[in-house]
């Protein structure tokens, strides 16, 4: 079960009428605007834009390549 709320003056507003118990753990993901998620994905780009020489199977072994493990 999830609910939205909101920052307000540095503290979490849920819904009008949602109570949660005292002391309930609760798990906060910020959700990142359509700009700020198109901002992200075109900085990302200019990086992998200039990387080079990479082998052509990074993306499916990367552990390989960053850790060593062996490949599948």
């Amino acid at each position: 079960m999830s609910y939205v709320g909101r920052i307000k003056n540095g503290v979490v507003v849920l819904p009008p009428g949602l109570e949660l118990k005292e002391g309930t753990e609760v798990e906060l993901t910020p959700v990142i605007s359509e700009q700020e998620a198109e901002e992200f994905t075109d900085a990302l780009l200019r990086i992998a834009t200039r990387t080079k020489n990479l082998p052509p199977d990074l993306a499916k072994n990367h552990d390989h390549y960053l850790h060593g493990w062996p490949k599948p």
